[in-house]
This record gives structure tokens, sequence and C-alpha cells, in this order.
């Protein structure tokens, strides 16, 4: 067994871990804004050990060049499509779970959340 198969075994197994806990966190979390987070931060990171794993197990230039442009194309979208789905999710009025804080000014402009008519898109 090469140190190369160890370490890219290692980051496969590192990222299907984080996955499950996403997909844990997804089923476990109380409203939407919990699961988003869950979601977006361990399944986006799950993805890229993955994909890093898989450079290193076969480290051809094609498969190379291929997987690290899908890394660095989750690395951005990820975080972007996690704060939208935030974003529309408060929009359309999802209520937050009991006891969540918010930030200071975190509500919408007329105060009432889902109305539509806050100049949000």
């Amino acid at each position: 067994m090469t140190l190369q198969t160890v370490v890219g075994d290692v980051l496969l197994m590192l990222g299907v871990v984080l996955m499950a806990v996403a997909a844990v966190g997804l089923v476990r979390m109380p409203d939407v804004y919990n699961r988003t987070n869950a979601v977006a931060k361990a399944g986006g990171l799950g993805l890229v050990l993955v994909l890093l794993g898989v450079v290193v197990l076969d480290p051809g230039p094609t498969a190379v060049v291929v997987l690290l442009l899908a890394v660095v194309l989750q690395l951005f979208t990820v975080p972007i499509a996690g704060f939208e789905i935030g974003q529309a999710a408060r929009i359309s009025g999802a209520p937050m779970t009991p006891g969540t804080r918010t930030s200071p000014g975190a509500d919408l402009p007329d105060g009432e959340p889902g109305r539509g008519d806050d100049g949000d898109r």
C-alpha cells in the first residue's frame, strides 16, 4: 500500500463522513435555515474532499484538470446557493425555530416576513 493510496483513501473517507453528517443534519435540524447551513457546509466540503481523493488516486492530467475545476466551482457555488436558499426562505416567511436569535437589522424592512413588498427582487 503506497502513501498515495493511503492519502487518497483517507480523503475519500473523510468526504463520505462529512456528507453523511450533512444528511443527518438535513433530517435532524428543526428548520430550513439550520438545514441549509448543515448541507451547505458539510456537503460542500465533503464533495471537495471526495474529488481531491479521486485526484490523488488517479493523477492523470485530464482527471486532475476536470476534478480541480469541479472543486473550484463547488467552492464558489455552494456558499452562494446556501445564502440564496436562506434568503428565499426568509422572504417567503419560513418560520424559525422558537428561541433562534437573529442579527440586529435582520428583519425585513416592513417587519412582516413574507409579504413580498419590501423591494427584494
